[in-house]
C-alpha cells in the first residue's frame, strides 16, 4: 500500500511541475469552494471523531484542537485563498552571477518534491498542507492520527474531488487511512519516494520521528512559551497580553505557558492579572514562594512545572530579579517556540529579544501570533523550532529548495 502511494506520489510531482501559477491558483480557488461546499459531511464526520476522543477521556486541548466548526472551516478555505493570493516563489532568481570564463550560474527556486506530514488530532492541517504544497508544486503525503481519522479522510476527498473537476491528479494529495504503528515506522523509510518528513504535534510524536526517519527531517516543536512582565511594563496591557495569550486558545503550540515577573511589580501586578483571568476563565496558578503568598489558590510549581506544555488552563509563574534572569531562566526551560517581553523600556526589551534564542520573540505582542495566516502566510506547514533551512512559522519558501542552473557559450574544463 505504502509503496503504491509513493509511486503514484513520484509520478504527481512531474505533473504539477508543469502547471503554471496561473492554474495553481485557479485550482486552490476550486478546491476551497469545494470544502465550503461540504462542510455538513465534514462536520458530521467531525462529529464521530469528537464522539470518540469524549470516550477515551481526551483533555480539553487536545478536544479544542480536534473540533472543527463551520467557522473553523470557512477559515481553512479563507487560508487556502490566502495562499493563491500570495507570489509564486516557484523560479524565483536567488542569484546569478558570471564567472571569468564568461559562463553564467543562476540559483533558481524549485519545488522538494514529495513531502510527508505526520500529524496527530488537527484536521486542518490536512487543507493547510495542501495548500502550501501544492502552490510549491510539491505534492503531499499525510499520515493523520486516528483521533482524526474520520475528518482527514473527508477533507482529503473533498480535496481530491475538487482537484480530478478541475482535471489534475488527485495524488497530489494522499492520506494514509491505516493507523497502525508499524505503517507510520515503515512510512518514515520511504527515502525512495519522500524527500521530506514534517511531524507536527507533541513531543512524543515529534521525538519519535526524528530519532527514527530515515527522511530528512524538519522538526517542528512543542511550545512552552514565555511571558515576562519587565518593571517597566505598562501592567494593564501586561495582563491583556497574558489573559489572550493564555485563554485565547489553550490547546495550540503558540499559548502562554510560563509567566515570569518582575520582583518590583509583583504585588501590583499578579493581584490584578487574577482578577482579570476571572473574567474570562478559571486558571489553575502553579507558583514559586513569592506566588503563593500573593495568591492564595496557587499551587507549589515543581521543577517539571517549568518545563511543561500544559494545554490547558494551568500557568506557572515564577518572579525574577530582572531582565537577565528572565532570559536565564527561559533560555533553560523553553522550546525555542515563542517567547515575550511586556516592558516600555526599548534598552530592556533589546537586551530580552537578543538574548532569548527563540524562533520567535515579541515586545508587547502576545505569543499567539506566532501562526502561519497572521505572519501573512496565508497558511503554515508548521512552526520550525530547529535552525537548519526553516525557522518559525514555515510558508511557501520553507516548501521550496533551489537549483544551479549554469548557461553557457561553449565552455570546457
Amino acid at each position: 500500500m505504502l509503496k503504491q502511494i509513493g509511486e503514484a506520489a513520484a509520478k504527481a510531482k512531474y505533473t504539477l511541475h508543469g502547471l503554471t501559477t496561473e492554474e495553481k491558483n485557479k485550482i486552490l480557488l476550486a478546491v476551497a469552494r469545494g470544502l465550503e461546499e461540504d462542510e455538513k459531511r465534514i462536520l458530521c464526520q467531525n462529529e464521530k471523531d469528537m464522539d470518540k476522543g469524549r470516550e477515551k477521556g481526551m483533555s480539553a486541548g487536545l478536544l479544542d484542537r480536534l473540533c472543527l466548526t463551520k467557522e473553523r472551516i470557512y477559515a481553512m478555505a479563507e487560508g487556502i485563498r490566502q495562499v493563491a493570493k500570495l507570489p509564486d516563489p516557484v523560479g524565483e532568481l536567488l542569484e546569478s552571477f558570471q564567472r571569468p570564463n564568461g559562463m553564467v550560474v543562476e540559483k533558481v527556486r524549485v519545488p522538494m518534491g514529495v513531502i510527508g506530514i505526520i500529524y496527530e488530532a488537527r484536521p486542518n492541517v490536512t487543507a493547510d498542507a495542501f495548500a502550501l504544497a501544492f502552490k510549491t508544486g510539491n505534492v503531499v503525503i499525510l499520515k493523520g492520527g486516528s483521533d482524526a481519522l474520520f475528518s482527514n479522510l473527508a477533507i482529503t476527498e473533498s480535496i481530491q474531488k475538487s482537484l480530478e473537476k478541475q482535471g489534475v491528479v488527485k495524488e497530489a494529495i494522499q492520506l494514509i487511512a491505516d493507523t497502525d504503528r508499524k505503517t507510520t515506522e515503515e512510512f518514515m523509510k520511504m527515502n525512495d519516494y519522500l524527500d521530506v518528513l514534517i511531524p507536527r504535534g507533541g513531543a512524543g510524536l515529534i521525538s519519535m520521528v526524528v530519532n527514527n526517519s530515515t527522511i530528512p527531517v524538519i522538526e517542528t516543536g512543542t511550545g512552552n512559551c514565555h511571558l515576562y512582565v519587565d518593571c517597566d511594563a505598562d501592567l494593564s496591557m501586561a495582563a491583556s497580553l497574558v489573559v489572550n495569550a493564555k485563554t485565547q486558545r489553550i490547546g495550540v503550540c503558540n499559548a502562554c505557558e510560563s509567566l515570569l515577573v518582575h520582583k518590583e511589580i509583583k504585588d501590583s501586578f499578579l493581584p490584578l492579572l487574577m482578577k482579570e483571568l476571572e473574567k474570562v476563565h478559571q486558571v489553575e496558578i502553579r507558583g514559586d514562594d513569592q506566588v503563593c503568598a500573593l495568591i492564595p489558590q496557587a499551587k507549589k510549581a515543581t521543577e517539571e512545572d517549568y518545563y511543561k506544555e500544559y494545554l490547558d488552563y494551568i500557568l506557572s509563574v515564577k518572579v525574577v530579579s530582572d531582565v537577565k534572569e528572565a532570559i536565564d531562566h527561559i533560555n533553560h526551560y523553553h522550546t525555542g517556540h515563542s517567547d515575550g517581553i511586556v516592558t516600555e523600556n526599548e534598552k530592556t526589551a533589546l537586551s530580552f529579544l537578543n538574548g532569548v534564542d527563540s524562533a520567535c520573540c515579541y515586545w508587547n505582542v502576545s505569543t499567539r501570533f506566532t501562526d502561519g495566516f497572521e505572519f501573512g502566510f496565508g497558511a503554515e506547514i508548521g512552526i520550525s523550532t530547529q535552525k537548519l533551512h526553516a525557522r518559525g512559522p514555515m510558508g511557501l519558501k520553507e516548501l521550496t529548495t533551489y537549483k544551479y542552473i549554469i548557461k553557457g557559450t561553449g565552455q570546457i574544463r
